[in-house]
């Protein structure tokens, strides 16, 4: 797992990284990876980045009251990956609002850089037990937050 400048090529994005393999549970009988398992990949993701800034969702949940939830979600499937595909989850905020965030979350395979899968997701904050919206706490995000989407592709 590692934070990266975006590089401006190959679609690449500034913000967290985090690796992900294709394994056979991930295939169908052809080898290609269902569509499903990206939201789950895309899910790790934000839950990885969450932690490298020193947050995890359960103790969020225990000692804040709160939790986070899809609010939406839009995802476009490129290319397939395939079984044994070494992966990267990108993972970058567009947007932080008082209780969401809006993330670009990009899968690429690492052994040739292409672009396989991208989504925009916007993640609520609520009150974990009623569900209802809260403000976010301070996440140590400002500056990631404030600098925009700005590559292409």
């Amino acid at each position: 797992m590692r934070h990266r400048n975006g590089d401006g090529q190959g679609g690449r994005l500034s913000g967290f990284v985090w690796p992900v393999r294709a394994y056979w549970e991930d295939t169908d009988a052809s080898g290609v990876v269902y569509h499903a398992n990206y939201l789950r990949w895309f899910e790790r993701g934000r839950t990885e980045w969450l932690r490298s800034l020193g947050h995890d969702q359960e103790s969020m949940r225990i000692q804040l009251g709160i939790a986070f939830t899809v609010a939406s979600l839009e995802i476009r499937y490129l290319r397939p990956a395939r079984l044994d595909d070494a992966l990267e989850v990108q993972v970058q905020i567009e947007q932080a609002r008082r209780a969401s965030l809006e993330f670009l979350q990009r899968l690429h395979r690492v052994a040739d850089g292409e672009l396989l899968s991208e989504a925009r997701v916007r993640v609520g904050c609520v009150d974990a037990a009623t569900f209802r919206p809260r403000s976010l706490p301070e996440l140590g995000i400002g500056r990631e937050a404030d600098r925009k989407f700005s590559e292409s592709g």
